[in-house]
């Protein structure tokens, strides 16, 4: 609060002293008349174009050809296990490929008939492939020409 100053008119009378006055403004609450809140509809407006997308370019093959399909066969105890008693071999394979892209992916590289395949995705994200052989394949020969025995 401001000094009080005393103030004199011109005639030599006392006046009241002059106190700055604050405008108080409240502010208003909207009220609401439902529980639920529903968010209002703003512009959604469309991304720029960072870059140039080429329509024609070069030609290119498939994405997805064999040797991207099959990344690598594993060697764990676990998958020698399958070679031996399941005649299944056992790959990580591309996240993105799925099962009839890799029985065509082992069809063209090794030149074996797959009966089946079962896929998973392992909790470190690749996909594991478990590749079961037709039975007048053999398992352990076809990892002993790959090179994993």
């Amino acid at each position: 609060m401001p000094p009080k100053t005393k103030s004199v008119a011109k005639d030599g009378k006392k006046t009241k002293p002059v106190a700055k006055s604050k405008a108080i403004v409240q502010k208003s609450k909207k009220i609401r008349t439902s529980t639920q809140f529903h968010r209002p509809y703003t512009l959604h407006l469309k991304s720029k174009r960072r870059f140039i997308k080429r329509v024609g370019g070069t030609l290119r093959g498939p994405k997805m050809d064999q040797f991207r399909i099959l990344r690598f066969p594993l060697t764990t105890e676990s998958a020698m296990k399958k070679i031996e008693n399941n005649n299944t071999l056992v790959f990580i394979v591309d996240i993105k490929s799925n099962k009839r892209q890799i029985k065509n992916a082992v069809k063209k590289m090794y030149d074996i008939r797959a009966v089946k395949v079962n896929t998973l995705i392992r909790p470190d994200g690749l996909k594991k492939a478990y590749i079961k052989l037709h039975p007048e394949s053999d398992a352990l020969d076809i990892a002993n020409k790959i090179g994993i025995l």
